[in-house]
């Protein structure tokens, strides 16, 4: 995969004098003892600070983590009661992203030897409270997760947050390259690249197609040979597929993963529209592109392409790709959908070895593209598009269910994906074309809804979720607030 840096996360535990050194000095070894064990089972590193027990300390810790490039973000706990006041001119300049722990060190109330010293070490029934009202009375955005250190599902939890910062970071330094202008007429692909690059940190910088055409026709006959072993020892090729059009997708994916490189893109957009010196429209390049972590989407849409390199740095680039809702199955209490494009499904979701097939394909009017079919995986999943609202960006997600495709489709040779939409095809596409979702889309195995939602939160983006509880007079609701609100 493209890789991101390496990011640590600091846990601040929050105290105060009020109970002596020796509780302070049990304050350090129970946080001591919990950021060891936890750092076992976080995918990010856990770094330890000293226990902040006064505005001075507070303030100098906040500081220190906005001016350290490798702090990823925050974790506060208050093992005893913290006067909030405390906290208030470190949380005034903090700027990165925070998790409020709510736990305790130990896990049951030991009800035979339970005394004060007990209760007065122990406070952060309270003292969590305490804290969390002066962060709601500042307006400060951050997560909470509620529970025992030890748990599972909560060790998960602030896991799947620290993955969801990694993503926000990314955000804030993507670079994306179009190589053509969007599709002709195509509404929804637009956007405000000022404003996204104000709100979400995304540089989009366009190029003729031309400047793209000189670097894929300086790649030597030697990497194309070498780039065509690989395909050969990863995929199968189809009993009548065109050498010479595969060795031309070679060719295009070396030119572009090279252009991207060089200015330092993460994630980029084509066209069939715009083709002028290409023999064909990048399939099977495209998708080793996005399989190697790459954001992109067709038709000029940037923001689904930035949108995709974000999710992919979320869920480590495993089962991420970009779709698109193709066409319908009606059939009465089995309504599905089938997801797909042109040619550029990422094979991260395959359920099986892709082919690699050569066909003729009426966009574009090029040479036959030579493209990866495959058929995805069964499981739970979701959708999610950004759009541009005109006021604001707006997240849209739809948890689906995928299952498997028993049906083969000969005549249609190109990557794709079944689906059930919850809670129900009516209630799902109603409420999605209610909330304007796009047709192009980010499509994950890997992407929980809390963390989609906890990123639009620290974006600053409205964000509606369509889930097997939703229905849609509550989704009509909820657009209707969202407009007040934003």
């Amino acid at each position: 995969m493209h890789k991101q840096g390496k990011y640590q996360f600091w846990f601040i535990t929050g105290s105060q004098p009020l109970y002596g050194q020796e509780a302070l000095d049990e304050v350090a070894a129970h946080s001591k003892a919990m950021v060891e064990r936890l750092k076992e089972k976080l995918p990010e590193e856990l770094v330890l600070k000293p226990v902040a027990s006064s505005p001075e300390r507070i303030l100098e810790l906040f500081r220190a983590a906005n001016g350290d490039n490798n702090c990823a973000g925050i974790i506060t706990w208050m093992h005893t009661f913290s006067p909030a006041k405390m906290w208030i001119a470190g949380l005034n300049e903090l700027n990165k992203p925070m998790l409020h722990f709510h736990t305790q060190y130990n896990r049951d109330i030991p009800w035979g030897d339970i005394d004060m010293d007990f209760m007065n070490l122990n406070q952060s029934a309270h003292g969590d409270r305490e804290f969390g009202f002066m962060v709601s009375r500042m307006n400060i955005d951050r997560k909470v997760v509620a529970g025992h250190w030890q748990d599972a599902r909560v060790m998960k939890r602030i896991g799947d947050w620290m993955k969801t910062v990694n993503a926000y970071q990314e955000s804030k330094q993507l670079k994306i390259a179009r190589f053509g202008d969007n599709m002709r007429e195509v509404a929804v692909t637009e956007g405000d690249k000022v404003e996204a690059q104000i709100k979400l940190g995304w540089s989009v910088s366009g190029f003729g197609i031309g400047d793209l055409v000189e670097v894929i026709n300086s790649v030597s006959t030697e990497e194309v040979n070498a780039l065509m072993d690989e395909y050969r020892s990863l995929y199968t090729f189809h009993r009548d597929a065109n050498i010479a059009a595969v060795e031309e997708q070679a060719r295009i994916e070396i030119g572009i993963e090279r252009f991207l490189q060089q200015g330092d893109f993460r994630a980029f957009s084509t066209t069939f529209e715009d083709l002028h010196g290409m023999k064909q429209l990048p399939g099977l390049a495209v998708q080793r592109l996005m399989a190697k972590g790459y954001g992109f989407a067709g038709e000029g849409d940037w923001k689904t392409a930035a949108l995709l390199r974000v999710l992919k740095v979320l869920a480590g680039n495993v089962g991420t790709s970009f779709m698109e809702d193709y066409t319908n199955h009606l059939e009465p209490g089995q309504e599905m959908i089938l997801g797909s494009h042109m040619l550029e499904v990422c094979p991260t979701i395959s359920a099986q070895k892709p082919e690699i097939v050569v066909a003729p394909l009426s966009m574009g009017n090029r040479e036959d593209p030579a493209r990866l079919v495959f058929k995805g995986k069964a499981g739970r999943a979701l959708n999610a598009a950004l759009i541009d609202m005109g006021s604001r960006f707006r997240l849209v997600a739809n948890e689906v269910e995928a299952v498997e495709n028993p049906h083969d489709m000969p005549k249609l040779p190109v990557a794709s994906v079944l689906w059930k939409p919850l809670p129900s095809f009516s209630e799902a596409t109603e409420a999605w074309i209610y909330a304007g979702g796009a047709h192009h889309t980010v499509f994950s195995y890997e992407i929980s809804k809390e963390q989609l939602a906890d990123w639009a939160s620290l974006m600053g983006i409205e964000c509606i979720v369509i889930d097997d509880q939703s229905n849609v007079g509550q989704v009509r609701k909820e657009l209707f607030w969202n407009r007040r609100a934003y």
